[in-house]
């Protein structure tokens, strides 16, 4: 088994993260660790706040320490956040990635939708139109983002959601969410998810593909 293998590049924290079962309740203490580890309770508490950085661990004052579910968002998200506090243009090139990952796994994606999800994308085009064409006309961003994940929610690949996900954290960091962008870009942006959401109830998923791949590209020719 690949735990049987687990890489001596890893702290001593992580080594015994990646061996011990999340389904039991708690962790050990930090002193009882730090005995079994053969290493300082000091050195211990640092290896664990990159641990609970990175959302491998959860510590509250009742329940203790557990090892939590792995994701990859945190790492992503922090590492991302970064390099936008550095220089904002790295969320073009972010942004670019994220792109092609969605149209990679576009069908992949779109095929393990169940009769539930694709009712609740027609709620979000729903919505969306709402906003759009109510007074006042309100920026459909909650309802854009929901819309994205929720398509590629049953890959059941946690590196490809950290990406998506960490994507939308990095949008409205920028401002995105909030950007208007004028009454026609706004519609046709939505024209464009509702043909996607069409052509996946339809089962027509290259017809949805082509749309992501039309809608993705307005975002580069947004008016200014």
């Amino acid at each position: 088994m690949l735990r049987e293998r687990i890489s001596p590049d890893i702290s001593e924290f992580f080594r015994y993260l990646a061996a011990h079962d999340e389904a039991e309740n708690r962790l050990a203490a930090l002193t009882e660790l730090s005995r079994e580890l053969g290493i300082s309770v000091a050195g211990l508490r640092e290896q664990l706040e990159v641990a609970r950085a990175l959302g491998l661990v959860e510590v509250r004052p009742r329940t203790g320490m557990r090892r939590l579910p792995y994701t990859f968002t945190p790492a992503v998200r922090q590492s991302l956040q970064y390099a936008l506090a550095l220089d904002s243009s790295y969320f073009q090139k972010y942004s670019n990635l994220r792109n092609h990952v969605e149209a990679a796994y576009w069908n992949e994606a779109v095929s393990k939708l169940t009769d539930e999800d694709k009712s609740e994308l027609k709620a979000f085009i729903a919505r969306a139109q709402e906003k759009l064409n109510g007074v006042p006309i309100q920026v459909p961003h909650e309802e854009h983002r929901k819309l994205h994940l929720l398509i590629y929610r049953r890959l059941d690949d946690p590196f490809v959601t950290g990406i998506l996900e960490a994507y939308w954290e990095a949008y409205e960091t920028v401002g995105l969410n909030v950007y208007a962008g004028g009454m026609d870009y706004l519609q046709e942006v939505w024209q464009y998810h509702a043909q996607m959401v069409e052509s996946i109830c339809n089962g027509k998923y290259e017809a949805g593909r082509e749309a992501l791949i039309k809608h993705i590209d307005l975002l580069a020719q947004r008016p200014e």
